[in-house]
């Protein structure tokens, strides 16, 4: 991979979220490699690190599919692969419009070990977080999720709501969860000439995001947790993204502290370099 990267033409992802989903479609027949890890200790816990790859890939100008592969180390326990994760996103208006809805499908096949808090639903807490690792890796957990996506642009500004809804598909209840992301670039007009420190390679933003408890107890309920991350993104011109984003918990049942960085690669055209390799001469 790091032969085939070096190889090509790279341009990181545009958006600063970690959490929050834009309207934003991947180009069509390009890929891109997304690497990203969150460290946190829950209160009476251990400090993990949770990393993350992402393999994104435009199908269509209106569909986009990712591949999720999940690892996890808890401090004095264990490292272990903790799963993965399939989406899809489907925009539902080929046009830029005020308000953008796309959906979002994804099943999810992980275990109880799992520390990657993409996403917040129902009462998820830090206390699900202190059970070793030997023990929650044998809690499997075969989820489906669902999101209602809207994303706006205005002078520069994205907006993004996210509505989420998940269900075990064995047992437990409908949970639902919310993520909201306001950014922005730090300059709007690009350069003439090749500068990697100008503003306009960084865009700065915040997402807040948490649960909304289930089809039996919904909404901002006690027990639920919320956080804040304040995030920002550095866009090396004809190069990787490199991101970074602290979150802070805001609510009782949310880890106090934890950070987020990734690093993420576009390889335009991936497909149609890819078909050339298997055609026939």
């Amino acid at each position: 991979m790091v032969i085939l990267l070096a190889s090509v033409g790279l341009r990181g992802a545009d958006g600063p979220y970690f959490v929050t989903y834009s309207h934003n479609m991947e180009e069509p027949g390009s890929l891109e490699v997304s690497f990203s890890s969150v460290a946190g200790r829950p209160d009476g816990g251990r400090r993990f690190f949770n990393t993350l790859t992402e393999l994104e890939y435009g199908w269509t100008g209106w569909w986009t599919s990712e591949l999720y592969l999940h690892g996890q180390t808890t401090a004095e326990e264990s490292t272990v692969f903790t799963g993965y994760r399939w989406e899809n996103r489907f925009r539902l208006l080929s046009r830029e419009h005020w308000i953008n809805p796309v959906l979002y499908v994804e099943f999810e096949n992980i275990n109880g070990a799992d520390r990657t808090l993409k996403e917040v639903v129902g009462f998820d807490s830090q206390s699900d977080l202190l059970e070793p690792n030997d023990e929650a890796r044998r809690e499997k957990k075969r989820e489906v999720e669902a999101k209602l996506i809207l994303g706006s642009s205005f002078k520069g500004w994205n907006i993004s709501e996210n509505f989420v809804a998940e269900k075990d598909v064995h047992h437990a209840p409908f949970e639902f969860g919310y993520a909201v992301g306001v950014s922005r670039p730090l300059a709007l007009a690009a350069r003439p000439e090749r500068c990697a420190w100008c503003p306009e390679n960084f865009i700065a933003g915040v997402e807040v995001y948490g649960g909304l408890g289930t089809h039996e107890h919904f909404g901002l309920a006690v027990g639920t947790s919320h956080y804040i991350a304040p995030t920002i993104v550095w866009q090396l011109p004809g190069g990787p993204a490199f991101q970074v984003s602290p979150g802070f918990g805001i609510t009782q049942s949310s880890i106090p502290f934890f950070l987020r960085v990734g690093v993420s690669y576009e390889i335009p055209q991936f497909g149609r370099g890819v078909s050339h390799l298997f055609r026939r001469p």
